[in-house]
């Protein structure tokens, strides 16, 4: 399949889910979408399974560019960043997170919808491979920073992190917080961040 193909339809398929939720995912809805003839969808994704597992390889690929883009190392190979100044690193998450708040808001909801698909279907999850880059460079980040039993706080600061999107998305945070997109909102996230860091490397 051409790569413009694949993410004109995967994108609108993100979209579709961002809206009406993993019940409204129908080819027709995507083909509707992306303004394209009935049927395209379809003649490249012949199931619905395969449309979802499509969407879910979008949303990975598309999460790790953001993880590059915003300089939080991901892969396998990145240098680890050295925590010298927690109010600078909680900055440059926040710049992350607000992204996915604002511009990638249509993204982080499909992520949610399929991760919640992903508890019938695991090889979607496996796909999608959710906070296994930003466990495994938390854990280093901690490990560099002298943090006993750093794999054990890796995973929970990436729950607190996760916990804070989640919180601003769907709970009580959406309707409390700044605007997304904002100065006030990455001043604000940065602000929840200090601390949470501080809870785990201590003050720098």
């Amino acid at each position: 399949m051409p790569a413009d193909r694949f993410a004109l339809l995967t994108d609108a398929a993100i979209d579709v889910l961002a809206e009406e939720g993993m019940r409204g995912l129908t080819h027709r809805a995507v083909d509707r979408r992306a303004a394209l003839p009935e049927g395209t969808t379809s003649a490249y994704f012949r199931t619905r399974k395969s449309l979802i597992e499509a969407v879910v390889r979008r949303i990975a690929d598309l999460d790790r560019l953001d993880l590059q883009a915003g300089q939080l190392p991901g892969d396998a190979g990145d240098p680890v960043p050295v925590i010298t100044d927690l109010e600078a690193m909680a900055a440059t998450i926040a710049r992350v997170l607000d992204g996915w708040m604002s511009v990638g808001r249509n993204r982080t909801l499909a992520r949610y919808a399929c991760l919640l698909e992903a508890t019938h279907h695991p090889e979607i999850r496996t796909i999608l491979a959710y906070g296994d880059a930003s466990r495994a460079q938390s854990t280093a980040m901690l490990a560099a920073a002298g943090v006993p039993d750093a794999q054990q706080a890796g995973r929970h600061l990436v729950a607190c992190i996760d916990g804070l999107l989640f919180d601003r998305l769907a709970g009580a945070g959406a309707r409390t917080a700044p605007p997304p997109g904002t100065d006030a909102n990455r001043a604000d996230l940065t602000a929840a961040l200090t601390a949470v860091l501080r809870g785990f490397v201590g003050p720098r």
